[in-house]
């Protein structure tokens, strides 16, 4: 079967299946405390594979990126979820419609752990709010009051590729929300969030800092960065 005669999954697929790396894939799912399988492909491998199934496929790619997400996270080793969220947020910035919104929640909901949450947060989540403003409140609002707290994580992470654009209002309505919480990584999060915006307002985490109680984790990572 010759390779334009093959669908996108097929491709991808049999191409990661050959580079396949049991020596690998231990100590990786070891690093995520075994709670995914692994191929054992590193990540400039991985990138460069996934890149030439595309480019195989582009026209099939471009038309289904939301279908192929989903099919590629339907399966069990870490890299075909790595596949799909950088397939997905590729090919749907700038294309993003309101309805994607669950196709979103749906990807932050599957798998969930920081590795794909936080990309999910920054690059998919964070430009779909940026091309649709309107529902930003709704959405975060929405994430924020969640009992999952992985949704409750994207919500604060979903600026951070925003730098001067960033909604400092927003953002520390968060971090205030979620400033007890005794979830790790919601702490993580918050001081994060916190620390890259200090890349453009200090001052400002810094005052915010002043006038509420965050955890000490929050705090020691919010202002790793400040003078």
């Amino acid at each position: 079967m010759g390779l334009f005669t093959m669908s996108f999954i097929e491709t991808l697929s049999k191409q990661l299946e050959t580079h396949r790396s049991p020596n690998n894939a231990e100590p990786m799912s070891k690093y995520m405390k075994y709670k995914f399988p692994f191929l054992g492909i590193k990540s400039v491998l991985r990138k460069s594979i996934l890149r030439k199934a595309i480019n195989a496929h582009k026209n099939e790619v471009e038309n289904q990126p939301a279908q192929l997400a989903k099919s590629l996270y339907r399966k069990h080793e870490r890299e075909y979820h790595y596949c799909a969220m950088e397939l997905y947020a590729r090919f749907k910035k700038k294309h993003y419609q309101e309805s994607d919104i669950d196709d979103i929640t749906y990807l932050i909901l599957t798998h969930s752990h920081w590795d794909t949450v936080d990309f999910i947060a920054k690059h998919i989540l964070g430009q779909f709010l940026m091309e649709h403003q309107n529902q930003r409140t709704a959405v975060i609002n929405k994430y924020s009051n969640s009992s999952n707290f992985w949704l409750n994580r994207a919500a604060i992470l979903f600026q951070l590729a925003y730098k001067s654009q960033t909604d400092n209002a927003i953002l520390f309505k968060l971090c205030k929300a979620h400033g007890k919480s005794n979830e790790f990584f919601i702490q993580k999060a918050i001081g994060w969030a916190l620390r890259e915006y200090s890349k453009i307002q200090p001052e400002a985490v810094l005052n915010f800092l002043k006038h509420n109680n965050l955890k000490p984790l929050s705090q020691r990572e919010a202002i790793r960065l400040i003078p």
